[in-house]
């Protein structure tokens, strides 16, 4: 049950960075400071369900095909995440 709920987790993480695209379609949402802080948030959380995706696989061994699957496409997510937020802060200095 619990590897069930972990699996739930992980799959749900992986649906939720797309939600940025019907938000960018708002004026609001392409303005400076918005625009910054609205990348900024969808790359933390792109990097914690990473994290967590990979926590979930390696430390509490819940390693079934659908975690899998959420393992690999949470961890480009971080990765992408990461790359995100090094262009941010480099543009700030």
């Amino acid at each position: 049950m619990k590897e069930n709920i972990l699996t739930a987790i992980s799959t749900t993480m992986i649906f939720i960075p797309w939600t940025i695209l019907p938000l960018r379609t708002n004026a609001w949402a392409l303005e400076s400071p918005t625009a910054e802080i609205m990348i900024f948030s969808y790359a933390i959380f792109m990097i914690f369900s990473g994290i967590l995706t990979i926590a979930f696989y390696f430390k509490v061994k819940v390693q079934s095909n659908l975690m899998k699957l959420c393992l690999v496409i949470n961890s480009l997510y971080a990765i992408f995440g990461t790359m995100a937020v090094l262009q941010i802060i480099q543009r700030a200095l």
